[in-house]
Formats: structure tokens, sequence, C-alpha cells
């Protein structure tokens, strides 16, 4: 087929034959060659409630799908009909119908819920289509279908090629539209009117409590409102008289009750404008392939057995619940453990008290959300899961100390290791000061935080792995101290001779020297008596000078004595010669 044209009648997608599903290779061919985005609208419900009539009205068609007119059920397996969806262009409108749950001819219950959950899986939206009320046992089996489907979800995710987080039930869950046939009760509540979605919702609300029968009335509807978060709700009046109902697809509309006719239009309208593209985790548009790619997957899935097979719904839905209760308990204690403990612990009773807490945690929520556990399986199934993941917890905790101490021994010794290849301790007294750097190194070691039960243990042999090292070390250490002090000696012997040979060097050196200064001494003596003599003769020159002087000076005051009073006798001849002459003048 043509990605752009469509089917003139549906085809049988799925066969149930002999209890068995399988695909119809005509339909698979049919959906390989559709490349268009799909819109897929499925429905299921009892046999003989008008299933295939709404169908074939949203294919805009009053014949298509079989619409029985006698208590055999005409719709086997599931039926296809792709057509161009009249509100989307390029898009195809996907009709899944199915057969008939309850058949009286097949018997066999795990069939009818094989074919439910396999559409819900299928559709972009999901039609429940159930007659009167919505009662108990309809919210039951369809709470027991979505788990299953929820089952067959998670068991063929590692089959679904190209999806990303196969497991996530958001991208899955289909709008959910549940279909009330022959509707005779009154929409009021309390008096008040209310509509067909508030019916639904008001069917769907919980009890306030928490015993046993609260929670039993209150898991379906929790379920069904977790699965399907968008929800719609459509009453609808009989059609006709119910002798007519035989020829309901070729009676005219003028013989339909008008309520029935607008009740339809409105449903039809409601799907044409609310329509959901079936998508997969990722936001991929589903196509023809790929939707035959989830049929197979799916079929494969129920081949293998992979789904309950249980005649009991209440006992299903505790085995799915349960094991539902027991990976959400063990999904929160992972959760819990891995933010709460930072592995390694430095003691087992920080690891276990963390355990112990996060049991208890785990242990609430299993109660919280398990459903009839009597013999109390699941609960002791998740004590030994628990008991098992604190056991490898402890594995891992001590794996993680070595891991870490030993990264630590290479960080901290690393540098020791390097100086030792490098030959730095390969020296007299070299063991001495290896053996000083190592308990330096040993002290940083213990100081460091959060090593964990492992450390004694792990530096214990990390220092026997390097004993042969501080052996060759002290070897090393020993052979070049003897061989030091061998030199050492000769050395000393060297030092002693040559400064024996200087001590008689500076002997000799210091008698020349008292030689040279006596000599000295003996010159300078000479050279002051010398002097002395010298200083002592002029000092007698000077005095004979002196005393001469002085002579000569006494004499020269005598002369002069003499001289003057030579003088004054001449004077005083003068004198006297002069008075002689006055006086012979005068005479």
């Amino acid at each position: 087929m043509a990605s752009d044209s469509h089917m003139p009648a549906p085809v049988c997608l799925i066969e149930n034959t002999g209890g068995e599903l399988v695909a119809n290779q005509e339909a698979l061919e049919i959906l390989s060659a559709n490349k268009n985005p799909l819109v897929v609208v499925a429905i299921v419900g009892l046999y003989r409630t008008g299933k295939s009539y709404l169908m074939n009205k949203l294919a805009g068609k009053n014949k298509g799908f079989s619409i029985g007119s006698t208590v055999q059920s005409h719709t086997k397996g599931i039926w296809m009909w792709c057509v161009p969806h009249p509100k989307k262009p390029n898009y195809t409108l996907v009709l899944l119908d199915t057969e008939g749950l309850g058949d009286v001819e097949k018997g066999d219950k795990k069939n009818d819920t094989q074919i439910f959950a396999l559409v819900i899986l299928l559709s972009s939206i999901f039609v429940y289509n159930t007659m009167n009320k919505i009662d108990q046992r309809a919210i039951d089996l369809l709470h027991y279908v979505t788990e299953l489907s929820n089952l067959l979800r998670k068991v063929s995710s590692p089959d679904l090629e190209g999806v990303e987080d196969a497991t996530n039930l958001e991208s899955f869950c289909p709008d959910f539209v549940w279909t009330l046939r022959d509707f005779y009760l009154t929409l009021e509540v309390d008096g008040q009117l209310i509509t067909a979605d508030e019916y639904l919702e008001n069917s769907l609300r919980l009890k306030q409590g928490t015993n046993e029968s609260v929670q039993n009335f209150n898991l379906p509807r929790l379920c069904i409102k977790e699965f399907f978060p968008v929800r719609k709700c459509f009453i609808f009046d009989s059609p006709t008289h119910r002798k007519k109902l035989a020829q309901l697809e070729t009676l005219p509309n003028d013989e339909l009750e008008p309520e029935f006719l607008e009740q339809v239009a409105a449903f039809c309208s409601y799907i044409f404008n609310h329509s959901k593209t079936k998508t997969l985790p990722g936001g991929i548009k589903v196509n023809g392939p790929h939707l035959k790619s989830l049929v197979l997957t799916y079929i494969n899935a129920i081949s293998r057995g992979d789904l309950p097979c249980m005649e009991n719904s209440v006992l299903a839905l505790a085995q799915i619940k349960n094991s539902e209760a027991v990976k959400k308990a063990i999904a929160h204690y992972d959760q819990q453990m891995g933010h709460k403990v930072q592995l390694p612990t430095e003691t087992l009773q920080e690891l276990l008290d963390l355990h112990r807490e996060s049991e208890r945690e785990a242990t609430e929520v299993f109660m919280k959300n398990s459903f009839k556990d009597m013999d109390q399986k699941f609960q002791k199934e998740l004590e030994t899961r628990l008991e098992a993941k604190k056991n490898d917890l402890h594995e891992q905790n001590m794996e993680a100390s070595s891991h870490h101490c030993s990264a630590l021994l290479r960080a901290i010794f690393g540098p020791l290791e390097n100086e030792v290849m490098q030959g730095i301790y390969s020296k007299p007294g070299g063991h001495r000061l290896f053996i000083q750097k190592t308990e330096l190194l040993k002290a940083r070691y213990y100081w460091e935080p959060r090593k964990g039960m492992q450390a004694e243990k792990v530096l214990r042999e990390y220092l026997q792995s390097r004993q042969s090292t501080s052996d060759a070390i002290l070897q090393i250490d020993l052979a070049l101290t003897q061989r030091q002090k061998e030199i050492e000696e000769a050395r000393m012997k060297a030092v002693a001779a040559t400064f024996e040979a200087q001590r008689l060097e500076a002997i000799q050196r210091y008698n020349q020297q008292m030689m040279e200064q006596r000599e000295w001494l003996h010159q300078q003596r000479m050279r002051q008596i010398e002097m002395i003599r010298e200083y002592q003769f002029q000092q007698q020159q000077r005095a004979l000078e002196r005393r001469f002087q002085e002579k000569a000076e006494d004499l020269n005051k005598e002369i002069e004595a003499e001289h003057r009073s030579l003088q004054n006798e001449v004077e005083n001849l003068q004198r006297n010669a002069a008075s002689q002459d006055d006086t012979c003048i005068l005479l």
C-alpha cells in the first residue's frame, strides 16, 4: 500500500488460531509500505456490545468491520483498517477492532487478556467499551490488563530496536476513552447534574483510610489513573429497538434514535480532533514499519510465555503488583544507598547503619505498594534480595577501600619510588634516609581520611611488596659504607702524612723565620747602638759647642768690658786734656 492510499476494507492484523496469536503477513506488508505518522485507535470490550459499529463510523463507513447479529462473536483476533485521517493531512488513522471479551465459545480468559493488553500497547487512543454503567468488575478487569500491558512492555523493551528508554511509561500510555453503551442511569450526584467525564472521575475517586479493604478498593483506581493520565467518557443510549439491532449497519439514520446519533457524532468528533499520534520514547512518531515492529515484538513476548498464565485475576494482580512493589522497594533502597553511602566507609558499622535505615524505608515502600501478600512470599523475597544487596555492598565497600588505598599509596609513595629509581638512596647512610622517608609517608597515609576497612591490610601488603627494595638499599648502603670506610682510612693516612710534612715544613719555616728575625733584631740593635753613639757624639759636640760658645761669649764680654774700660779711660784722658787746655787758655 502506498503511504498516501487507504484500504477499502479491514484486514486481520493478528489472527487468533487455536488460542495462539499470530501476525498476518498481508497486514504486516501493508504496514511496511505506510510511511505516514499513525494515529492508532483501538477498541476492546465484551462481545456483542457494538464495538465494530463505532469503529466503522470512525472509518466514515456503515460497513467494514463485521457487525454480528447473533450471540456468536464475529470478530476474531485483531482487525486493522487504515484510512486517511479526516483532520490531519498526510496522517493515517489506524483502526483496530478486537474480538469480544468473554466469548463463551472460546472459554479462554488468558487469550482475552492477551489481546486486551496487546491493543493497549499498540494504540495511541484506547477505547474501553462496556455496557450500562461503570462497575467494580469492569474496573478490576481494566486494572488487571493495564498491569499485564505494563509487564508486556517491560519484558519486550530489550527487543524494541531504535527505541531509547523503552521502559518509559508515559510514552507508551494511550489516551483513554470509556464508552458506556445502553446507558440507563441518570447523571446526577447529590441532586446535581454531572457530565460523563465527572461520572468517570467519581468512579475512580479514592476512599480515605488505610485498612485493607480501602487499599483493595483504591489500588486498581490508582493504577488506572497512573496508566491513563488523559481520560474521557462517552455515554450512548440504545440506538434503536432491540429487534432492529440485527440490521444496525443498514438502518438509515432516521430509524435510529437522534440522541444516539448525536452521541456517536460527539464521540467521532472527539477522536478526530483530539488525535494523539502514536509515539515512542524520544519523540519518535510511529509509522507503519514502526507499528509492524511493535506487533511482532509483543507477539513474540506473548509466545515466549512472558505474561503470567493465571486463571484467577486476583492472583495475577497480586503477582504483578507485589512483583512491582518489590521492584519499587529495591529501587528506593538503591536510590537511598546511592545518596547516603560514600564508599569506602570507615567502618563496617557505618555501612550496616545506613543499610538498616534504607532497608526499613524500602520495607515501608513495599508495604505501601503490596497487594494481598498473604504468605509474605514477596516480603521474604525482598528481605532476601536486600540481604544480598547488603552483602554485595560489603564486598563493594571492601573493594572500594582496596582500590582507594592502593591509589592513595601510589600517589603518596610514588615520589619515593622515583627517588629509588634515580639512585638517591644508593649511598652510604641511604638506608637510614630511606626508612626515615618511609615513616614520614606512612604518617601521611594514616592522616588521610576515609580509607576504609582495608587500610591496614593494603598498607601492609604494599610495604611487604617493597621489602626487597628496602633490603637492596640496605645491602648497597653496607657495601658502600665499608668501601667508604676504607677510602676514609686511606684518606686520613694521606692527610696525616701531608699534615706531618706540612708540620716539618712549618717548623723549618719557623726556624728560618726565627733566624731571620734574630738577624734582623741584631741589625736593629746595631743600628740602634750606632744611632745612640752618633746621638751621644752629637750631644757631646753640641755640649762642646755650647761650652765654646759660652767661653767665647765670656771672652767677648771681658773684651767688651776692657774696651769700655779703655774707652772710659780715653774719655777721661780726653776730658782731662781738655780741662788742661781750658786751663791753659785761661791761663
